[in-house]
C-alpha cells in the first residue's frame, strides 16, 4: 500500500528576474581563468603535469603496470587465441575487398593492433580489417589502377594483364590513402575534434553500414560464380556490376558455386550456434580458420585448380617487408578519398568503444581514440598496411571470450606473428569462394539492421528517411559520396525540425502551478485575459519569423489589423481636430471682422491672438471627443477599460453589457478590445524555457513583440527563462526602461499571479493560489 503523500505545498513571494537575483544572490562566484592564464597554464611545465600528459598521450602506461595478471591472464589469453584465429581468415578474405593480395590482410591485422594497444582506450575493441573500410579502400584503388592500364602484348597477339606491376602499384594506392587519412586523424584529434561523431545519427551510421554489406556482396558475386565482369566506377557502379554480372551468369564454373555453398552450409549453422551457447562454451568454434584450412587441404590434394580452373589465393610470401614510402604523387590524388575513410573508420571504431565502455562502466576518450586509430594507420601505412577499424564480430568474440584488457590484442598479434613469418604461406591453395563465404557470413550482423526499416516506421519516420537516404545514397552515389549526402541531408532533418516545431497555447490545471497545452489536455483551461504561448524548440534566425506568426495565429490577434486600425483612427482624429481648428479660426476672423462675439468666450484684448484659438482649439477638440470619444472611468477591476483609438469594430457597442451602458452611444467600464472576437485579452505570457541561446534575430523578434503590443495596450511577459539566455538578453541591450527585467519571470505561474494581482482579478486569483497544492 502507497503510504506517501502525494503532495507538496509551497509559499513564496513571485519571483520575477530582479527579485530573483536578490533571493538567489546571483553574482559572479566561480571565477574562470583568463584566456592569458589558460595559455600560461598550458605550456607550464613540471613532473607531474608531463606525467599528466604522457598517461594521457600513452594510456597504456597506465593499465598495464596495475594489470592484475593472476585474474585477467586466463581470460585474456583465451580471446586473444580466438581473436588471432579469427584474424587470420578475416585478414585473407578482406584485403581481395581492397583490391590487394591477401598478405597485405595479414600485415594490416599485426601492426595496427599493436599500436591501438599502446593508444588505445578501450579494452574490448579489436581493430584490424574490416569489410565497409576494405571496400572503401578497393573503390579508390581499382578505379586507380585498373586493369586496362597495365595490359602487355602475350602469346598468341593477345592481350594480358601485368598483374605484378599492377598489385605493386595498388599497394601503393592504398599506403598513400592509409597515410593521409592517419594524417587526418590524428589532426582531428590534436584539435579535439573528437566530437564530431555525434553529428552522425545512429540511424545513418547504420544506413551506411548496411549499404556497405551490400556493396561487399556485390563485389564477391565474381568469387562466387568464377565469373569476370567489368570494372565500372562512378554513379551506379554497383548497380551496372551486378546487371553485368546477372549477363554473365551462362559463364558460371558450377565448381565454385559448389564450394561456396558447401562453405555456407557449414559456416552458417556453426555460426548460430557459437551465438546460442555463448554462455555455455569457453570459447567459440573457429568455424571460419577449420573452413579456410579444409578447403585449402582438398583443393591442394583433389588437383581441382587445374582440372577446373578454381581461383585461388595464390603465393603468399613469408616474412615482412621492409617499410616504405609511397610515391609523393599520389597523396594529393588520395586526398578526398581519405576524408570519407577517415569519417567513417573513427564513427565505427568510437561506436563499438562507446558500446562496451556504457555495458563495462569505464570511460573512452574521443579525442584519444582519434589519435589511436590515425597513429596505427599512419604508421601502419608505410608498412604496406591499409585502413584499419574495429570489426563487430572480433570485437564481439574478445568480450565474450573473457577478454579483460587489451593485452588480448598483444597476444593475437604475437600468433599473428608467427603466422605471417611460417604459416601463411601455406594458403596459397585457398579457394577464392572459401573466402567469400566466410565474408558474407561475417555480414549477418549488417544485413540484420534491415529490421530497422519496420521498426523505424512505426516509432520515427524521420529517422527513417535518414535511414533510407544514406542506404540509398550510398549505393548510388559510392561510399564517399553517399556519405557526404548522408550527412547533409541527416542536418537538413534538424534544420527542419527547429523550423516546424509546435505552437501551443497553455492553460491552467485548476488547483496546481501546472500549464499545459490546451488542446492536449481537457482539464487545461486558459485564464481569461492571458495567452501563454509556448514553442516546443529553441528560437533563432530560421524560425524567428514563424514564431511570431503562430502567435499571432493561435491568440487570435492580428497585431498588424490592429496597428493599422490605431494608426487610422489616430490620422482620422487628427483630420478633425484639423478641420475644426481651420474652421474656428475662420469663425473667428469672421466675428472679428463684424465686431461681434467669438465662439468660446469673449474675447480679451489681454490674451492674445494665438492665445485665444489655442483656447478654442481645445474647447473644439473637446466638443469632438465629447461626442465620438466619450471618457472612460477607471478600469474596473475585473474587465479593464477600453481605448477607442485601437478599436476597429464599428458593432463594439453590440457587445457591450447593459451593466457597463450609461447612454445610448457611452460606455464607462468595458472590457479592453476584443481583438480575437473571444474575449478581452490584455497580456501574454511567453514561455521561453526552451530556449539556450538568442542571436540577432530572436532579439529583434522579442523586441519587436514588446513595442507593437504594447502600442496596443497589449502587456507582455517573459517566463521561465534560463540565467544563460538573460545574461545574453542583457549583454545585447535588450532590457531598458520600455522592456525593464522585471517583466521576466522565473515561472510560468509567477508571470500569472503577477497578472492578476495588478490586474485586481481577485476571483481568478483565488482559483490559481500561491500556495500550490497538487
Amino acid at each position: 500500500m502507497d503510504t506517501i503523500k502525494r503532495e507538496y505545498v509551497v509559499q513564496r513571494d513571485i519571483m520575477d528576474d530582479v527579485r530573483l537575483d536578490k533571493v538567489a544572490q546571483k553574482g559572479t562566484w566561480v571565477v574562470k581563468p583568463t584566456i592569458g592564464e589558460q595559455i600560461k597554464d598550458f605550456f607550464r611545465c613540471s613532473m607531474s603535469r608531463l606525467k599528466l600528459i604522457l598517461l594521457s598521450f600513452l594510456p597504456v602506461l597506465e593499465w598495464l603496470p596495475q594489470y592484475p595478471f593472476k585474474e585477467y591472464i586466463l581470460g585474456d589469453l583465451i580471446s586473444g587465441i580466438s581473436i588471432a584465429v579469427l584474424h587470420l581468415p578475416m585478414g585473407l578474405a578482406y584485403a581481395p575487398l581492397a583490391g590487394l593480395r591477401p598478405v597485405y590482410g595479414l600485415y594490416t591485422s599485426f601492426y595496427p593492433v599493436l599500436l591501438y594497444v599502446i593508444f588505445g582506450t578501450c579494452k574490448h575493441l579489436s581493430v584490424g580489417t574490416f569489410a565497409v573500410t576494405s571496400v572503401m579502400v578497393g573503390e579508390v584503388v581499382q578505379v586507380m589502377a585498373p586493369d586496362s592500364n597495365f595490359l602487355v602484348n602475350g602469346t598468341n597477339g593477345t592481350t594480358v594483364v601485368n598483374t605484378a606491376d599492377r598489385d605493386a602499384y595498388r599497394v601503393e594506392i592504398a599506403m598513400a590513402l592509409t597515410i593521409i587519412m592517419g594524417i587526418y586523424q590524428i589532426l582531428l584529434g590534436l584539435f579535439k575534434f573528437g566530437f564530431m561523431v555525434n553529428y552522425l545519427s545512429d540511424p545513418m551510421i547504420r544506413g551506411y553500414t548496411t549499404a556497405s554489406a551490400v556493396l561487399v556482396c556485390i563485389s564477391q558475386l565474381k568469387s562466387i560464380f568464377g565469373v569476370s565482369p567489368a570494372l565500372y566506377s562512378g554513379i551506379l557502379s554497383p548497380v551496372r556490376t551486378f546487371i553485368n554480372v546477372c549477363q554473365l551468369l551462362p559463364k558460371t564454373r558450377p565448381v565454385e558455386v559448389i564450394i561456396t555453398a558447401l562453405s555456407l552450409l557449414v559456416l552458417i549453422p556453426v555460426k548460430e550456434m557459437n551465438a546460442y551457447f555463448k554462455n555455455k562454451l569457453v570459447v567459440p568454434i573457429p568455424i571460419e580458420l577449420v573452413v579456410v584450412v579444409i578447403g585449402t587441404i582438398i583443393t591442394h590434394y583433389t588437383g581441382i585448380i587445374t582440372k577446373y580452373g578454381v581461383a585461388v589465393v595464390g603465393v603468399i610470401p613469408s616474412g615482412f617487408q621492409a617499410p616504405f614510402a609511397p610515391y609523393s604523387n599520389l597523396y594529393a590524388q588520395v586526398a578526398g578519398s581519405a576524408i570519407a575513410l577517415a569519417i567513417v573508420s573513427y564513427t565505427i571504431n568510437i561506436s563499438l568503444g562507446k558500446t562496451f565502455s556504457r555495458r563495462y562502466g569505464y570511460k573512452v576518450d574521443n579525442n584519444q581514440e582519434l589519435l589511436a586509430i590515425g597513429i596505427g594507420n599512419v604508421v601502419g601505412g608505410f608498412f604496406q598496411c591499409y585502413s584499419v577499424t574495429a570489426a563487430l564480430s572480433r570485437s564481439l568474440v574478445q568480450e565474450t571470450t573473457g577478454g579483460k584488457t587489451q593485452v588480448a590484442g598483444i597476444i593475437s598479434s604475437l600468433l599473428m606473428l608467427i603466422a605471417i613469418l611460417k604459416i601463411g604461406s601455406l594458403f596459397q591453395d585457398l579457394p577464392k569462394a572459401v573466402l567469400a563465404a566466410v565474408v558474407l557470413v561475417n555480414l549477418k550482423g549488417m544485413f540484420v539492421q534491415f529490421v530497422d526499416i519496420p521498426f523505424l516506421w512505426r516509432t520515427n519516420k524521420v529517422d527513417l528517411l535518414v535511414w533510407m537516404v544514406t542506404f540509398i545514397g550510398a549505393i548510388v552515389l559510392n561510399l564517399d559520396v553517399g556519405l557526404a549526402l548522408a550527412v547533409g541531408f541527416a542536418i537538413l532533418t534538424v534544420i527542419f525540425r527547429t523550423q516546424l516545431p509546435h505552437y501551443s497555447l497553455l492553460g491552467h490545471v485548476a488547483g496546481t502551478d501546472l500549464y499545459l497545452d490546451t488542446e492536449t489536455y481537457r482539464e487545461a483551461k486558459e485564464i481569461p485575459g492571458i495567452k501563454i504561448f509556448r514553442s516546443s524548440t529553441t528560437i533563432y534566425y530560421t524560425n524567428a519569423e514563424m514564431y511570431l506568426d503562430a502567435l499571432q495565429e493561435k491568440s487570435g490577434i492580428d497585431i498588424r489589423v490592429l496597428l493599422l486600425a490605431k494608426r487610422k483612427r489616430e490620422a482620422d482624429l487628427k483630420r478633425q481636430q484639423e478641420n475644426a481648428k481651420k474652421k474656428a479660426e475662420k469663425e473667428a476672423k469672421k466675428q472679428k471682422r463684424s465686431g461681434g462675439h467669438l465662439p468660446g468666450g469673449p474675447f480679451s484684448l489681454k490674451e492674445s491672438n494665438d492665445d485665444y484659438y489655442e483656447r478654442l482649439r481645445r474647447q473644439s477638440q473637446g466638443t469632438i471627443s465629447e461626442i465620438s470619444l466619450p471618457e472612460t472611468s477607471p478600469p474596473n477591476n475585473d474587465i479593464g477599460q477600453v481605448n477607442w483609438a485601437y478599436q476597429h469594430d464599428p458593432n463594439i457597442f453590440d457587445s457591450v453589457p447593459d451593466k457597463f451602458r450609461q447612454g445610448p452611444d457611452t460606455i464607462t467600464q468595458v472590457s479592453p478590445p476584443i481583438a480575437d472576437g473571444k474575449g478581452g485579452t490584455h497580456s501574454f505570457i511567453l514561455d521561453v524555457s526552451t530556449l539556450s541561446f538568442v542571436d540577432t534575430v530572436t532579439l529583434n523578434t522579442f523586441k519587436n513583440i514588446f513595442t507593437e503590443f504594447g502600442e496596443v495596450d497589449l502587456d507582455v511577459y517573459l517566463a521561465g527563462c534560463q540565467a544563460c539566455v538573460v545574461k545574453q538578453l542583457e549583454t545585447a541591450g535588450f532590457f531598458s526602461d520600455a522592456i525593464p527585467k522585471s517583466k521576466v519571470f522565473v515561472t510560468i505561474h509567477d508571470a500569472v499571479i503577477f497578472v492578476l494581482k495588478k490586474r485586481s482579478q481577485m476571483d481568478l486569483i483565488l482559483d490559481i493560489p500561491g500556495n500550490t497544492k497538487m
